[in-house]
């Protein structure tokens, strides 16, 4: 089955190509372009791991990750920003990996695979 992933971002550009290239890497692929949708999604289509952007408009990528940690704390979040001043944020510590933006998404596609690969490494058949 395939793994699915909720892509959150403002910029409706990045949301298309982080679809694009995750879609290309096999994955099923939502996407949410605020915080409140991408909390309903998370109830609604139960992803695999989700991107989260930080500064979007109304509730911050940050507090979106507290409050998924609150209710899903084994769902793998990736924090994709733009901005490489919140890797060191006591509150970006709660995301599994923190990957800078940038026009090649090499980083963020082998820290999923990364993530996923080790996940299939814990289940037993």
């Amino acid at each position: 089955m395939k793994k699915k992933i909720l892509v959150v971002d403002d910029e409706k550009n990045i949301r298309f190509l982080l679809k694009e290239e995750m879609t290309d890497e096999g994955y099923d692929v939502i996407t949410a372009e605020n915080g409140a949708k991408a909390l309903e999604k998370i109830k609604e289509e139960k992803p695999d791991l989700v991107t989260l952007d930080i500064k979007m408009p109304g509730e911050d990528g940050l507090s979106v990750l507290r409050r998924i940690r609150e209710t899903d704390y084994d769902l793998p979040v990736i924090i994709c920003s733009a901005y490489s001043v919140y890797k060191s944020d006591f509150s970006a510590v709660a995301a599994d990996h923190y990957v800078v933006k940038s026009s090649n998404f090499d980083e963020l596609k082998n820290k999923i695979k990364e993530i996923f690969s080790s996940e299939s490494l814990g289940e037993t058949d």
